[in-house]
């Protein structure tokens, strides 16, 4: 965590304490700024004020004394949501720094929004994951006005190890946008890659191995590739979230008049995942139906789940 240099008097709020907001108030509070968080779990609320943080019993009532508020929401329905609650009592002058992954259209009217009251937006998405949260490393990928972005910086800096401001408001909604696809485009390759292998007689965990080692090494073999070969799948992220990045993906996309083929079909497979396994299943469940496509199952756990699936289907 870096050296503070900035007003520690400063009063923050954060709004939605989940895998992003739990870690970023936990490590805010910790570098000695006075800390509201606010979510609809109170269990989480009671972990921050654990470690030396405020609990409020509303969002309004977390940020109506706040200089800076922060929020970590699922999507776009949700961050509207909370901006009817909050504006009307946030200070004039104060700063919001939107975490979360939303759309442009989205973007653009809460912009519209904090200008009728005064409030300066910055659009700061992240990458790095509830890890990334915990240990303050998050990349941040901000959007806002230059002297917005010096202000919070010392902010920004102990929530992150990575701050790249990119422009205007909206730049970093599209950034964000943009580099996430990359998680589930990857996947898609990588489970592709192994079932070839695999098909062609080579074990699993050797062909992952081959895979982690060569010019298709990548955070997605080395994270979730053993996730997959084992039939594990990652149940801290469910597949509802990875549907939701890609719809809002190809959603830009039609906005910006790109034409993204594989992207397209990517979030088709996600999608389908989502219907078959439900809103809550682990996001990795998608690398199975490329799997039942090819009648090549690369765990045992995969024969079980397809059996309950099957089952359920036909009752």
């Amino acid at each position: 965590m870096p050296e503070m240099d900035s007003d520690i008097s400063q009063v923050v709020a954060v709004i939605g304490l989940g895998n992003i907001g739990g870690g970023v108030s936990q490590n805010l509070a910790a570098a000695g700024f006075q800390v509201w968080g606010a979510d609809l779990d109170e269990a989480l609320v009671s972990a921050l004020a654990a470690k030396g943080g405020l609990a409020a019993g509303s969002a309004s009532a977390a940020v109506e004394n706040a200089d800076v508020v922060f929020t970590s929401l699922p999507g776009p329905k949700q961050i509207l949501s909370v901006a009817t609650e909050i504006l009307p009592v946030m200070k004039a002058g104060s700063i919001w720094v939107e975490l979360s992954t939303n759309d442009l259209e989205t973007a653009a009217e809460l912009l519209r929004l904090c200008d009728e009251v005064g409030v300066r937006l910055i659009d700061a998405p992240v990458s790095g994951g509830p890890e990334g949260a915990s240990a303050g490393t998050l990349s941040i990928f901000a959007g806002g006005a230059d002297a917005d972005i010096i202000e919070v910086m010392p902010l920004l800096e102990v929530i992150g190890s990575k701050v790249r401001h990119l422009g205007g408001n909206g730049t970093g909604v599209v950034a964000k946008i943009a580099q996430v696809t990359l998680c589930y485009t990857q996947t898609v390759a990588l489970t592709e890659a192994l079932l070839l292998g695999v098909k062609g007689g080579i074990e699993p965990a050797k062909m992952l191995d081959l895979i982690q080692t060569s010019a298709g090494s990548s955070y997605v073999a080395d994270s979730y590739g053993p996730e997959i070969v084992a039939g594990t799948y990652d149940a801290s992220f469910p597949i509802s979230h990875a549907a939701k990045d890609m719809r809002l993906a190809m959603e830009l996309a039609a906005s910006l008049g790109a034409t993204l083929p594989f992207m397209g079909g990517v979030a088709k497979l996600y999608q389908q995942t989502e219907a078959l396994y439900g809103p809550t299943a682990a996001h990795l469940l998608a690398a199975q139906l490329i799997e039942r496509d090819n009648d090549e199952l690369l765990h045992e756990t995969q024969a079980e789940l397809i059996t309950r699936q099957d089952r359920k289907t036909s009752d």
